[in-house]
């Protein structure tokens, strides 16, 4: 289901075909550099969060975590990550597998600073062993991302 709507998304913009899958699962951070043999960092995380009754999306760099009080600054409220059955009703994609491609209308999606340092780097493709390489600006425009914050801080 998931990989379907993020490969329907991403053949609109021509790019469906760069889809990489995988036999291991890629669904956490470090699982994703290994099945890509990249430094954990460069792996685009899509965290989850509920602010009132809609979904944001946030896209950092795997080496990083939310810094509570950006978030708070930003958005006006604390951080609060959805549940796991929220995330599939409101992002429209199962954990493990969430991404900013085919993701429901609604879901506001950001991108955090933390990527900027690099070329290229790897969000998920909407299941929990797949995975496209994308320059930031390239990511900002096929996600249509609301801009770029400063809400991360490392591990």
């Amino acid at each position: 289901m998931g990989i379907e709507k993020a490969r329907a998304h991403l053949k609109s913009w021509n790019r469906d075909h760069e889809i990489l899958e995988y036999a291991a699962s890629s669904a956490t951070v470090e699982l994703a550099a290994r099945a890509l043999d990249v430094e954990e960092a460069r792996i685009a995380k899509s965290l989850t969060f509920k602010r009132g009754d809609q979904a944001v999306l946030i896209v950092t760099a795997g080496d990083v975590r939310i810094d509570n009080r950006k978030y708070k600054e930003l958005f006006g409220s604390k951080a609060k990550m959805l549940r796991p059955d929220e995330v599939r009703e409101m992002i429209g994609h199962e954990v493990g597998g969430v991404c900013p491609f085919g993701i429901n209308e609604d879901v506001e999606v950001y991108l955090d600073t933390s990527l900027r340092r690099f070329d290229t780097v790897f969000p998920a493709c909407g299941s929990s062993n797949s995975a496209i390489e994308l320059s930031c600006t390239e990511l900002e425009e096929i996600a249509g991302s609301r801009g770029w914050v400063e809400i991360s801080r490392l591990i």
